[in-house]
């Protein structure tokens, strides 16, 4: 199974100077929740935004020319998938960003399932973003869960390939 997490503004933003653009604690325990003993993967930039591997995870990165303590590097995506897949059966894989890696993972067909946390707000001066999704053409939202915080009302939806 390889899913999706990603918490998205109203206008798709994700990111801005290699950083969340929200830090909701709603949204970081329903990360945690979802991906401990499971497969993390992200690009070279993500993994440097968190600075460590993420604890109680296998953390996978998507890096061209680095070996990285305490990670699995791959080349690609894909070959991070197929090889992750074969090495770890029994875990979920979860791709955790950034911008570049969702959109070759949706692109490429490689997604069942999305958990997405939308924020009602739209951030314009983001530098990062999510590829725009028809939810209603291939996805089926299974779960919603609405939330505030700070003043800040968000949904955290699960959603899952239609067949």
């Amino acid at each position: 199974m390889v899913n999706i997490i990603v918490a998205i503004t109203e206008n798709n933003a994700i990111g801005k100077d290699n950083k969340l653009l929200f830090r909701l604690k709603k949204d970081l325990q329903n990360f945690k929740e979802v991906t401990t003993g499971q497969i993390v993967v992200m690009g070279r930039k993500t993994f440097e935004s968190i600075g460590k591997p993420l604890p109680n995870r296998v953390n996978a990165v998507i890096t061209s020319n680095k070996v990285i303590e305490g990670v699995k590097v791959y080349s690609s995506l894909t070959n991070a998938i197929e090889k992750l897949k074969m090495e770890f059966p029994e875990k979920e894989i979860f791709i955790i960003g950034g911008g570049q890696i969702y959109k070759e993972a949706l692109n490429n067909d490689l997604v069942d399932t999305l958990y997405i946390t939308k924020i009602k707000k739209e951030v314009l001066d983001a530098d990062t973003y999510f590829p725009e999704i028809d939810y209603r053409k291939k996805w089926r939202i299974t779960d919603v869960k609405r939330y505030i915080e700070n003043d800040i009302e968000f949904f955290i939806y699960k959603a899952e390939k239609n067949d």
